[in-house]
């Protein structure tokens, strides 16, 4: 449940911050007739996420228990993929999205309403079918159970409420340091989910060596709230082969060092600091 809510907390707020962004760009551009073509644009953002998320269920549930594995395998790997790509984008470029979101708008209110939605659509899009392509193998991971679900809904719940006192003023946040540590989380998580997915493969019969045991403690009482703390955030089992552990941290330390290493800052930047009020709510990603 910590590590769903974690997922939903930090791209339900990057979602979040894209439609403030879009959404004071109008009010402070005299272009607030605009502003039914945006929410539509986030709206149908939303639905073709659950969508998509609802379609690798649906096809995972009729598939083979090899086939099912494989293909559970294969999108954690690519969720990893792509969950990686985001946090180190992120962490580059939460200085300067902003500019470029406004300038994305400004070329899209030119052509009218459908460039408004689309732009929309588009922004909040990325980040919605981001979220439910990693979402779908922790699921997997997590096994069955509501727990899951209900933490994601809290984090994206927790986020849009965080995004609104962000537009509103009512909320002053370092987005930097927030998606920083948020990021760090996300890429031990993401470790756990590249390991998962090697355990699919492995069941599956695509990789060997499902029978060499790093360790094997199930026989042992694991059950204890540390071990759920364990293995809920950490994905790490109580039975795990000596190739996922391997790629679990030839994953984590060097994606975690690269993550954590200072980048050089540009005379252009601009400190990542949450707006003062709602007119301003653009530069809260800054």
């Amino acid at each position: 449940m910590l590590q769903t809510f974690l997922t939903g907390l930090r791209e339900g707020l990057e979602a979040a911050l894209v439609a403030s962004i879009l959404m004071s760009f109008l009010v402070r551009s005299g272009h607030r007739d605009r502003i039914p073509a945006l929410w539509a644009g986030v709206g149908v953002a939303i639905v073709a996420s659950l969508a998509f998320g609802g379609l690798l269920h649906f096809t995972s549930a009729n598939m083979s228990f090899e086939a099912q594995e494989t293909f559970a395998g294969v999108l954690s790997i690519v969720a990893v993929g792509f969950v990686t790509w985001m946090v180190f984008w992120m962490r580059r470029a939460s200085r300067t999205i902003a500019g470029d979101l406004q300038g994305k708008m400004s070329a899209a209110v030119e052509l009218g309403a459908i460039g408004v939605f689309t732009a929309a659509l588009l922004a909040v899009g990325r980040e919605g079918l981001e979220t439910a392509l990693f979402l779908y193998p922790t699921f997997q991971a997590q096994g069955s159970g509501a727990g899951p679900a209900i933490g994601a809904l809290l984090g994206l719940g927790t986020a849009v409420v965080i995004g609104v006192l962000i537009y509103r003023g009512a909320v002053h946040m370092n987005l930097a340091a927030f998606f920083k540590v948020t990021g760090a989380a996300l890429i031990v998580i993401a470790a756990g989910v590249f390991a998962y997915g090697v355990h699919d493969l492995q069941e599956a019969g695509v990789l060997p060596g499902i029978d060499n045991l790093a360790w094997n403690i199930e026989g042992y009482q694991v059950t204890s709230w540390y071990g759920s703390i364990i293995k809920g955030v950490f994905n790490l089992g109580p039975q795990m082969s000596v190739l996922e552990v391997f790629v679990y941290f030839a994953y984590l330390i060097p994606t975690m060092v690269l993550f954590l290493r200072p980048i050089a800052t540009r005379s252009d930047d601009v400190p990542a600091e949450a707006a003062p009020a709602p007119a301003a709510a653009a530069d809260a990603i800054h």
